[in-house]
């Protein structure tokens, strides 16, 4: 096994890799979801916004006393617009709303200079025709009517109607968008309308129209939305309120910007630059109305946007018309219906990646199990968080990109953690060389700190097997060939058990239970083994050729304290135990020929495993420390166990040890010789008790005598 330096190293080098590039892929997803890194957050978040929004668009109503409808005409047509106009608000329309320019019908000094000579009457009738656009002004003078101001068109400056206000001690408007000119519509409309307001729609990166503007920039000119101006209209105010998000703390690193506005409902939230995200109705077309029976519906109160047919964008539900959107986002205002995606929502969303990134790495260094629950139920509880804030508030939290990241971070760690799992793996397979068995070398490869390699006192059960008298051929090729045939199988029946390898030779070899990893049944196991190990030199025995002498094996198993750890010297370190019951087990082991049982088991692993297996007593040893030591024959399993024949040997064996302890030796020859006519009786153990009864009768143990024979029969 590598040095204690070595491992230091390596378990040093196994955190670095295990955590170095998941924590760095966890602070890049922080950084992407706070600024927005290549367009990756808003990307995901708009997807997962736009299919909340398919799934559950809001219901199609009219605000209070204020319908909106959508009127789409081929063209702008001035004359179309006039009758449009005027029968519209005698139906009770209470405002117009254009979201395109009108198409002016041509001037009677242009049509004057385009007759042909000698057309005098004509032109004098011309002269008396007013300039285009007053019949329009009229009409629209008529009714509350807002027109539209085309942002990055050159032309004349308009003159607004409203003013912005706002609520706070700095200027909000810093992050509004800005545009080089405007151009506003003909001064004989401008002067009769209401309002002026943009038309400008402006979608996301991807096309998709998610929000619109409330406020715009030309220069130190603040034009308002379509939404803005028609809320302020009918909330009969002549200014547009805002409020400024100096006081949120996250403004410090955002910078200064836009927080709602007001509405007659109350503030409506807006992002930094003036946005409202427009939550869309379903059956949108209930709004639209037919241009040929417009004029025949019940219109009071209503709101009419007026726009082009052709002038279509994409929102989340679908292509719309302008005039359709600006509908939406009049209706979002008014109603108070917009959705919001608050300053937090990004940080929350980063404390969050950040949150279950730290827990995920913290399992993965206790294995992929708990860590991949995590990875696995995060998209689940922030999908719920994240849907029921959209559904019951109508606050737009991402849980995708959190998640994204989180199960990159995870594949990052897993494919780190499985690489060190390898090379912890290869490396616990060369320094016990085979001694453990893979679930236990692949446990101790995902968490180190189960091998202890420092020493530690634990109680285990050790086993000790040696072989005696094997003919094992002529020559060393032979006798290695032979010797790896009969230890194979029984190694591998101590892998299979749980074992941990000690000692391997050409006479034997020893394993031990409960070390380095717990094993609370390990005097059971051992027996197990044990028990397995004879069927298995049975069956050895069977398939061997004809003049080849059966197997000869010891096998001496005892439990009790030692000192298990890594022993050695440096970079020649090796995983071990020391202590009494190893001493015991290879005593036991060595004195099995004497008993004519290959398995013996001390009486500590007898009380471990009493419940398991078959045990029947046998004699009586002094170990290392001179103190008694009862032995036992491993007969088998717990069904032998029950077996008549095990329970007539208990019986007599018991009452024998009795006698024997007792130095009743009359009664314990009487024993013996009945117990040798029962079925299964060992006539080599009767005949090795019977000399020790012999020689104690000529040599008396003494009054104090503690039952272990210590004597030489020689």
């Amino acid at each position: 096994m590598d040095s204690s330096q070595d491992s230091r190293s390596a378990f040093k080098a196994w955190l670095f890799g295990l955590w170095l590039a998941p924590v760095l892929l966890l602070v890049l997803g922080i950084l992407v979801i706070l600024f927005d890194g290549l367009g990756v957050a808003s990307g995901l978040g708009n997807r997962l916004f736009d299919a909340y929004q398919r799934h559950a668009a809001r219901p199609f109503a009219d605000t209070d006393g204020m319908p909106v409808r959508v009127l789409e005409l081929p063209a702008m047509d001035e004359d179309r617009l006039v009758d449009i106009t005027r029968s519209l608000s005698t139906q009770g329309a209470r405002m117009m709303v254009f979201t395109a320019p009108v198409e002016a019908s041509a001037s009677p000094q242009s049509l004057s200079a385009r007759l042909p000579p000698g057309s005098d009457g004509v032109r004098a009738a011309l002269a008396k025709l007013p300039e285009p656009g007053h019949e329009l002004a009229d009409a629209i003078a008529g009714t509350q009517t807002v027109l539209p101001v085309m942002l990055g068109e050159s032309g004349r400056s308009p003159h607004l109607k409203a003013r912005f206000l706002y609520r706070g001690t700095r200027d909000p408007f810093a992050s509004v968008p800005r545009f080089d000119a405007a151009s506003a519509p003909p001064p004989i409309l401008e002067s009769n309308a209401a309002g002026l307001a943009a038309a400008k729609l402006m979608p996301d990166a991807d096309g998709v129209l998610r929000r619109v503007a409330l406020a715009l920039r030309v220069d130190s000119l603040m034009v308002p939305g379509m939404a803005a101006e028609v809320m302020r209209l009918a909330s009969g105010r002549p200014d547009i309120t805002v409020i400024s998000n100096e006081h949120d703390p996250l403004s410090f690193f955002s910078g200064v910007g836009l927080a709602g506005v007001e509405t007659p409902k109350g503030l409506a939230p807006t992002d930094a630059q003036g946005q409202i995200w427009l939550r869309y109705a379903a059956d949108s077309g209930q709004r639209r109305l037919n241009p040929n029976t417009a004029t025949a519906q019940p219109l009071k109160g209503a709101i009419i946007v007026v726009g082009l047919e052709g002038d279509t964008v994409q929102t989340p539900l679908g292509p719309a018309s302008a005039a359709q959107v600006t509908a939406e986002a009049i209706e979002n205002l008014l109603g108070k219906t917009v959705l919001q995606r608050p300053g937090w929502a990004p940080v929350l969303e980063a404390f969050l990646l950040a949150g279950l990134g730290a827990a995920m790495i913290f399992l993965l260094r206790r294995g992929l199990g708990w860590a991949l629950v995590l990875v696995l139920a995060a998209p689940a509880v922030l999908g719920l968080i994240s849907w029921s804030l959209y559904a019951g508030r109508g606050v737009l939290l991402d849980w995708l990109t959190p998640t994204l990241f989180l199960g990159l971070t995870f594949l990052a760690g897993a494919f780190v953690w499985l690489r060190d799992l390898e090379l912890s793996y290869a490396g616990l397979r060369l320094a016990f060389a085979d001694a453990l068995p893979r679930p236990v070398l692949d446990k101790i490869a995902r968490h180190p700190a189960l091998l202890k390699t420092e020493g530690e006192t634990r109680a285990i059960t050790y086993l000790a097997c040696v072989l005696r008298g094997q003919a094992l051929g002529q020559d060393a090729a032979s006798a290695v060939t032979e010797t790896r045939k009969i230890l194979s199988p029984l190694i591998e029946l101590i892998q299979a058990h749980g074992g941990t390898l000690d000692r391997l030779g050409p006479g034997g070899f020893s394993a031990f239970w409960n070390a380095p990893l717990d094993n609370p049944d390990h005097a059971q196991k051992a027996c197990d083994t044990a028990n397995d190990m004879a069927a298995a030199v049975a069956e050895m025995d069977s398939i061997a050729p004809p003049g080849i002498p059966p197997i000869e094996f010891g096998v001496g198993i005892a439990s009790g304290p030692v000192i298990a750890g890594a022993f050695g010297a440096p970079g020649r370190l090796g995983y071990g135990v020391q202590g009494a019951a190893v001493a015991l087990a290879e005593k036991i082991a060595a004195l099995s020929h004497r008993y004519g049982f290959a398995l013996l088991a001390a009486e500590d692993t007898r009380y471990g495993a009493e419940r398991g297996a078959a045990f029947l007593e046998i004699d009586s040893i002094a170990d290392s420390a001179n103190a008694p030591v009862v032995l036992y024959a491993l007969m088998g399993n717990s069904q032998l166990r029950a077996s008549p024949k095990v329970r007539a040997l208990t019986v007599f064996h018991d009452h024998i040890f009795q006698s024997i302890r007792k130095q009743n030796w009359r009664v314990a020859r009487e024993l013996i010789a009945q117990c040798r006519r029962l079925s299964g009786a060992n006539q080599k153990l009767y005949d090795l008790h019977l000399a020790r009864i012999a020689y104690y009768e000529k040599n008396s143990p003494g009054a104090e005598w503690d039952g272990a024979f210590r004597e030489p029969l020689e």
